[in-house]
């Protein structure tokens, strides 16, 4: 697929939208301590649901999913005019998925982007992100593992877009490839977490931790 300069423009808008740490935002609005000095030191929702501050963790989660959803939704909304289509809405997602993992604006120090992936899963179809997001209830319920059920649904997302390809939604090759290196990259970010779930040493949901980051690993 050949990116024109709709798309490029697209795609680095996407990276810069996905650089807005919100789980940094909304904790310094807050007046909270940073959620990369506690718990795993990730910058995301499910850290700084350790802080106790429900509310908190809400607003990052919905934030950091809105960031991953908006560029694939304007892309679908506005990309005709410009010959942007399918390929180049995934490929915004992706973009803003490395930008929570690497962002710009926080010396590309990021979190592992399950609340951006599932806002990208959305955007390329709302069966796809309903369906993604079932699972990760259903394992993190069963099991309150966050990391685990990231990680099941990480697998599934790109199995669910082939099983609705053709069926619920016309088949790319383009969306199916940005589904999967998110999905690759979901499971590299979460390599600490593996090591500790086969330690059974992994934090369950809902645990606090006060204590400096003990995962380096952003």
């Amino acid at each position: 697929m050949l990116l024109n300069l709709p798309a490029l423009v697209a795609i680095v808008a996407a990276y810069l939208v996905g650089s807005l740490s919100f789980a940094v935002i909304v904790s310094r609005l807050l007046g909270m301590d940073d959620p990369r000095s506690y718990g795993s030191g990730n910058p995301g929702a499910t850290n700084v649901l350790r802080s106790g501050r429900k509310g908190a963790a809400l607003a990052t989660l919905v934030l950091d999913a809105v960031k991953g959803w908006l560029p694939v939704w304007a892309v679908h909304q506005w990309g005709g005019a410009w010959g942007l289509g399918e390929g180049t809405a995934a490929l915004a997602g992706l973009a803003a998925f490395l930008g929570h993992l690497y962002p710009v604006f926080f010396g590309f120090q990021g979190g592992k982007g399950v609340a951006t992936a599932a806002g990208v899963l959305f955007g390329i179809d709302w069966l796809l992100g309903l369906a993604t997001g079932a699972t990760w209830l259903i394992i993190a319920f069963f099991f309150r593992y966050s990391s685990l059920a990231s990680l099941v649904a990480a697998f599934f997302a790109p199995a669910y877009y082939l099983l609705g390809g053709q069926i619920a939604w016309p088949m790319r090759r383009t969306v199916l490839a940005a589904l999967i290196v998110m999905s690759l990259l979901l499971a590299w970010r979460h390599r600490e977490n593996i090591r500790r779930l086969l330690a059974g040493t992994e934090s369950k949901i809902g645990s606090k931790a006060k204590a400096p980051a003990a995962d380096k690993t952003p």
